[in-house]
């Protein structure tokens, strides 16, 4: 596989390279997935498209239709498909993306101690608040 898509300083390009060691749980030609080396739970992987892309809408449809399948195989692989997980994905450092390469986290929740805890403060918003936010979307679509 040729890496024309990949860039140099970028630690996940690297590491698709082969520059940077990593812990290869599954490969696509379009793909990665390795075990996180500061894992929030045992069994943290990522899934990384092998396009370097810091945020989400700029990765190809056809890396992103041959993430999601592997992130599945490597969840069931991972055995999680009888128990509980989150699969999160950051886009900018407001939103906690500590690395500029769009990645996939698939965080095992043994239990509530263990695993990703989310909570966030819901906006208060009118019926109108939402159809106009609705009528954008739906607009730019």
């Amino acid at each position: 596989m040729t890496h024309e898509h990949l860039i140099g300083d970028c630690i996940f390009c690297k590491i698709i390279r082969g520059e940077i060691p990593s812990l290869k749980v599954a490969e696509t030609e379009k793909s990665y997935c390795f075990l996180d080396i500061n894992p929030i739970s045992e069994g943290h992987l990522l899934v990384i498209p092998k396009y370097h892309g810091e945020f989400f809408h700029q990765i190809p449809d056809d890396y992103l239709a041959d993430i999601l399948p592997l992130a599945r195989k490597a969840a069931i692989a991972n055995g999680l498909e009888d128990g509980q997980y989150n699969l999160l994905q950051n886009n900018g450092p407001m939103a906690h993306q500590v690395v500029p390469h769009v990645h996939f986290h698939i965080i095992p929740k043994p239990n509530k101690e263990e695993g990703l805890t989310v909570g966030w403060s819901q906006l208060k918003v009118s019926q109108d608040q939402l159809k106009e936010t609705h009528a954008r979307i739906i607009q730019k679509l």
